[in-house]
C-alpha cells in the first residue's frame, strides 16, 4: 500500500506530538524518518517510529529543550544534546553549521548524548540544495555489535559514515555504514527467519556465515567490518576513524557509562564558494559522475549509476505513485495510532 509522503508525515507529527514532542521538534522527526522512506532506506525511515514512541514514554528520549553549549569557536563547535531528538538536534547543527561555513568557509558542530538521528542520507539534500558539501557520521557508544577486523568481542556499532556534494545535476550522496551491514537489516532478517545475501556476520567461533541468527545465539557473533573477513581491516580503520571523529572529539562515547540507545554525531559543512568556488566544484564534480555514468557496465541494460541516485529516483517517482511503506512499518505503527488517539493515514489514491 502506497501513501503520500505529506500524510505520512502527518500522521507521524501527530503521533509523536500525542506522545508530548512539541511541535517544532515533532515536525522535524517527522520530516527525516518519511525522507528516509522516499530514498527507499527502509529500515531507517518510519519503521524506526514505534521505538522512537516507546523512548518518549520510557522517558529516555527528552521532550523539551535545547542542546547544552560545551564549547563554541567561531568553526568549531560542541554540543551537549541531553537526549533530545536526534533529527531535530541534527538540522539544528545543519542550520549553525551552514550559517557559519558561509563566513568561515567551513564549520564543524560535534554533539554528545544525543538521541538517534535515523538515516543519514535523509539529511543531504537540504545541505547540497544550497550549494554546500556535508559529511556526517555517527556512532553509538552505548551498544556494540561490530567486531574489530581479526576479533570475536564486539567492540562498535555500524558507526556510518555519509557525505553529499553538489553536482550541476542530481547531488551525490554516500551513506555506509563501516561495518559488513546494520543492526536494523539484521534484526529484521532474523525476525523473519531470513538470510543475508553475503556473509556479512560472524557466529562467536569465527565463521563466517549468511545468518543472522548468529548474533542472537551463545555464543554471540558479531557483525563484520566492512570488507569481512578478507579485506575488514579497512572497515577496522574506518570505525576507529568515526570513533576519534565522534567520541574522541566530543569527549563522550566508550570510556563513559551507558546510558541507553542513542548517537554520538560529527557533522562538516564545507562552503566551495570559499575555495576555488561552487562553479569550479561543480565543473569537476560534473566531469567525474559524467565518467562513472559512461563506464561499460558489467550487466547490459545495468548503467553505473552514483551513489545516492536510485534513492532520489525513487523519491521523485513517489510524487507520481506515492511512497510504498516495509509490510511490517504500518502493523507496528497501528497500535501506537489505537493508543495516542491519531487516525491512519490515507492510502494513495
Amino acid at each position: 500500500m502506497n501513501y503520500a509522503a505529506s500524510e505520512l508525515t502527518r500522521f507521524a507529527h501527530q503521533l509523536l506530538a500525542q506522545a508530548g514532542l512539541p511541535s517544532d521538534k515533532a515536525q522535524a522527526v517527522a520530516e527525516v524518518l518519511v525522507e528516509g522512506d522516499l530514498l527507499g532506506h527502509t529500515t531507517h525511515g518510519l519503521a524506526l517510529l514505534p521505538s522512537y514512541l516507546g523512548e518518549l514514554e520510557s522517558g529516555s528520549m527528552r521532550k523539551d529543550g535545547a542542546p547544552l553549549v560545551v564549547s563554541d569557536f567561531p568553526a568549531a563547535l560542541t554540543w551537549d544534546g541531553q537526549r533530545l531528538p536526534g533529527p531535530w538536534l541534527t538540522l539544528q547543527a545543519m542550520d549553525v553549521a551552514m550559517q557559519r561555513a558561509r563566513t568561515q568557509g567551513t564549520c564543524t558542530v560535534v554533539i554528545r548524548r544525543s538521541h538517534h538521528i535515523a538515516c543519514l542520507a535523509a539529511y543531504h539534500q537540504r545541505a547540497t540544495d544550497q550549494g554546500f558539501v556535508m559529511l556526517l557520521h555517527c556512532s553509538d557508544a552505548n551498544s556494540a555489535s561490530v567486531a574489530p577486523f581479526g576479533g570475536l568481542d564486539a567492540v562498535f556499532t555500524p558507526n556510518p559514515v555519509s557525505v553529499g556534494f553538489p553536482t550541476s545535476g542530481l547531488p551525490v550522496m554516500v551513506d555506509v555504514s563501516t561495518s559488513a551491514t546494520t543492526n536494523g537489516l539484521t534484526n529484521r532478517l532474523h525476525k523473519e527467519g531470513g538470510l543475508l545475501p553475503a556473509a556479512w556476520v560472524m557466529d562467536g567461533h569465527g565463521q563466517a556465515s549468511h545468518n543472522p541468527a548468529v548474533l542472537f545465539e551463545e555464543p554471540k557473533g558479531t557483525i563484520l567490518p566492512l570488507g569481512g573477513v578478507d579485506s575488514g581491516h579497512k572497515g577496522y580503520g574506518l570505525s576507529l576513524m568515526v570513533e576519534a571523529l565522534t567520541g574522541g572529539l566530543t569527549g563522550f562515547g566508550r570510556a563513559n557509562p551507558r546510558e541507553g540507545w542513542g548517537a554520538t554525531v560529527y557533522l562538516h559543512m564545507i562552503d566551495p564558494r570559499a575555495f576555488a568556488g561552487l562553479d569550479a566544484f561543480q565543473q569537476q564534480m560534473d566531469a567525474v559522475t559524467a565518467q562513472c555514468r559512461a563506464a561499460k557496465p558489467v550487466k547490459v541494460g545495468q548503467a553505473v549509476r552514483t551513489p545516492g541516485e536510485r534513492g532520489l529516483n525513487l523519491k521523485a517517482q513517489s510524487a507520481h505513485t506515492g511512497v510504498s511503506l516495509y509490510p511490517t512499518v504500518m502493523p507496528m505503527l497501528s497500535p501506537w495510532a489505537d493508543k495516542l488517539k491519531v487516525s491512519l493515514p490515507k492510502p494513495w489514491a
